[in-house]
């Protein structure tokens, strides 16, 4: 393969890289989004993750080219591209020379578990935190996390800032909040609304046990109100001194954390 590097920015497979990493309606078009990284594109692989394309600088394929030549990629097609290409396409500012296109789930829906511990963004725009609750989410063992209003699970920033834990999420995508709380209370899970009030639960006297679902609001604004009402309960996370607001990823850490933690009371 290192006979046959590709160095031209007009190269189909470049000009597609190009216009996934950066353009949502595209992602959306082709049904594909991109991974930049030696750790996250070996996730990809391990997990079983649908690679349409898997794109290696020359060093990269010198370096790391055995890993992922004998790896059984399916019908994923491997290139070889250029260290000053890599460079270009790159959207880390030292990158490893190992870049993926793959496949967006179809029909991508909810697995619900008996006492499954859920966690609902509802609004979230921050990709890097979006990014980091999926991660933080894996770590504490929750069973799913449904994205409703936020920004684009598949953007470059979220997958990176997830760390891999992509792949190994149950993760959907549902923008009718009708349908989220219907579908939540038909499989018997009791909803919380996570607001800054000093009215609500408080987080460490809630009880947690059963199926749980916890409501994370937008970064600026929280929930909306009428959201937060359809809710069974509303619960708080209580501060000290004159912070009346936590970033949405470490909120919802501490949330899913106390969710976590009812399993081994």
């Amino acid at each position: 393969m290192l006979n046959n590097i590709i160095t031209s920015k007009d190269n189909p497979i470049i000009k597609l890289y190009q216009k996934l990493s950066s353009s949502k309606k595209d992602r959306v078009g082709y049904g594909l989004f991109v991974l930049e990284g030696l750790r996250i594109v070996e996730d990809a692989v391990r997990e079983n993750g649908d690679i349409s394309h898997l794109i290696l600088t020359k060093n990269a394929a010198e370096k790391f080219g055995d890993t992922f030549f004998q790896a059984d990629l399916r019908n994923a097609k491997a290139v070889v591209i250029s260290n000053e290409l890599g460079n270009k396409i790159a959207q880390t500012t030292q990158t490893q020379g190992v870049f993926a296109i793959c496949r967006i789930p179809v029909g991508r829906k909810m697995i619900f578990r008996e006492n499954g511990k859920y966690i609902v963004l509802f609004g979230l725009q921050d990709p890097g935190n979006a990014g980091m609750i999926i991660r933080t989410a894996d770590a504490l063992g929750m069973d799913g996390i449904i994205m409703s209003g936020s920004c684009d699970l598949y953007s470059p920033k979220v997958v990176r800032s997830t760390m891999g834990s992509i792949f190994r999420m149950n993760i959907s995508i549902e923008n009718d909040e009708e349908l989220i709380f219907d579908t939540l209370r038909a499989n018997g899970i009791t909803t919380s609304a996570s607001v800054i009030d000093t009215d609500a639960e408080i987080i460490t006297q809630c009880d947690f046990s059963g199926g749980q679902a916890v409501f994370i609001g937008n970064e600026g604004n929280g929930l909306p109100c009428e959201t937060a009402a359809r809710c069974d309960r509303r619960i708080t996370i209580p501060m000290c001194g004159s912070i009346n607001s936590l970033n949405a990823a470490m909120a919802a850490g501490i949330v899913m954390w106390e969710l976590s933690r009812s399993r081994r009371i």
